[in-house]
């Protein structure tokens, strides 16, 4: 018999008197199935139910044409999957990081809860401005990428889709990418987890002449009535 609710043996025998079954507490306490570990949700019931308060964030590397390393930073909302910041930096320190944070998520727009990996750069200045604004950290565990799957699917198509095709002048440069495609993803770029529609939802366009849009000199384009 599966009673909804909860599982002990007080509200089970409750259940069951309702039903008009004559037994004592002591036996539905007896033949309860004992669980093996404490009742607790896994990590992808964690994300489903909390989807919409769920940031990512994680961090890249992009190589110039003098083959400096920049790194870039990225934060994505798990709601709908709309990228919520980008940042590039040469030399990615804690306080930079919380620094990125404190403008993407401001004051009064936070995430209840931001996930991350455990990457060193991850200091005690982040976790104190995590704090402060009222953001829970929640890192993942060791060795386990896939519990921030969003951001590191995310860091693929950013890499298929835009920064393997385009030659990386600067700093500037690379910033200046990565806010168009930032545009492009969250406005134009069709997803299958969303119904085929956008981050920022798009109207659909049933009447006038279809034109083309190019983004990022070509690399994709926005077709849309006029």
């Amino acid at each position: 018999m599966k009673i909804p609710g909860s599982t002990r043996p007080p509200r089970i025998h409750g259940e069951l008197l309702k039903l008009g079954i004559e037994i004592g507490q002591t036996s539905v306490a007896k033949y309860m199935v004992r669980r093996r570990h404490p009742p607790s949700q896994g990590w992808r019931t964690f994300i489903h139910n909390h989807a919409d308060g769920v940031a990512a964030m994680d961090m890249f590397v992009v190589p110039t044409i003098s083959f400096r390393l920049l790194y870039g930073l990225l934060i994505i909302g798990h709601g709908r999957r709309h990228i919520l910041w980008f940042g590039v930096t040469a030399h990615p320190t804690a306080e930079w990081i919380a620094n990125q944070v404190t403008e993407a998520c401001g004051w009064e727009q936070a995430p209840c809860y931001l996930i991350r990996d455990r990457d060193g750069a991850y200091g005690e200045v982040y976790i104190r401005r995590l704090r402060s604004i009222g953001i829970r950290d929640r890192p993942t565990s060791p060795r386990s990428p896939w519990q921030n799957a969003y951001a590191e699917r995310l860091i693929g198509s950013i890499r298929r889709e835009c920064v393997d095709h385009v030659i990386v002048f600067s700093e500037r440069h690379l910033r200046h990418l990565l806010l168009c495609y930032m545009k492009y993803y969250n406005g134009t770029r069709t997803h299958l987890s969303l119904e085929k529609d956008a981050p920022v939802s798009r109207a659909v366009d049933r009447a006038g002449r279809i034109l083309c849009h190019p983004i990022l000199g070509g690399l994709h384009h926005r077709y849309a009535r006029i």
